[in-house]
C-alpha cells in the first residue's frame, strides 16, 4: 500500500474538516484516542501535522493511523452511497487484474490499467469530487500504482466504444471542411 506525502495528508485534513467542521473533526478524533490533548486546534493544517507525526505518516500500527482512515472511509461512504460502494469494487477488480502476485504493474497490462484506473475514478469524482477521490485512490493504490497518478493525476474515464469510433470520422470531416477553405 501507498502512503501519503505529508502536504496530500494536509490535503485529506483540510477535505474532512471543511465537511465535518474542524473541531468537530478533532473532537470526534479525540474519542477515537488519536488524538491525547482536548485543546481546540487552530488550523486543519496545525492538526495535519500533529496527525502526520502522531502516525509517522500513516505507516505506524496506532490509534491515530486507524482513526485517520476510519473517519476517512466514513466520510467517503457517507457520499458515495451503498450502491456506489458496489460498483467501485467490481470497478476495482479490474485495476486488480493488471497487477502481478507481488503487486507491480504488469507490463502488457499497462494500457488496461489507465482504462481501469479512469472507469474507477469517473464515479468516485462524482460522488466525492476530484481532489477527494485522488487521495483516495492514493491510499489504496499499491506503490506503482501511486506513482502512475502523481506522475499523471486523475485518469479520465475511456470514451464509451461507441463514441470512440464517431470521433475520428468527426475529426475527418473537420479536416475536410479546413482543407476546402485554403
Amino acid at each position: 500500500m501507498a502512503y501519503l506525502t505529508q502536504a496530500e495528508f494536509r490535503e485529506a485534513i483540510d477535505l474532512l474538516a471543511t465537511d465535518m467542521g474542524l473541531q468537530r473533526l478533532r473532537d470526534k478524533l479525540v474519542r477515537l484516542n488519536a488524538l491525547v490533548s482536548r485543546r481546540k486546534v487552530s488550523s486543519s493544517a496545525t492538526l495535519a501535522d500533529q496527525l502526520y507525526m502522531l502516525t509517522s505518516g500513516l505507516r505506524k500500527q496506532a490509534a491515530a493511523t486507524f482513526a485517520f482512515h476510519g473517519i476517512w472511509t466514513e466520510a467517503l461512504n457517507e457520499k458515495l452511497g451503498k450502491e456506489s460502494e458496489e460498483q467501485l469494487e467490481e470497478l476495482a477488480k479490474a485495476v486488480n487484474e493488471c497487477l502481478d502476485d507481488s503487486e507491480e504493474i504488469i507490463p502488457e497490462k499497462a494500457g488496461d490499467l489507465e482504462q481501469a484506473l479512469g472507469r474507477y475514478a469517473q464515479p468516485l469524482a462524482e460522488k466525492a469530487g476530484e481532489r477527494a477521490a485522488y487521495l483516495d485512490m492514493l491510499l489504496k493504490a499499491v506503490p506503482g500504482v501511486a506513482k502512475r497518478l502523481r506522475d499523471q493525476g486523475l485518469p479520465k474515464a475511456p470514451p464509451p466504444p461507441a463514441a470512440a469510433s464517431e470521433a475520428p470520422a468527426a475529426e475527418a470531416k473537420e479536416a475536410d471542411k479546413g482543407g476546402d477553405a485554403e
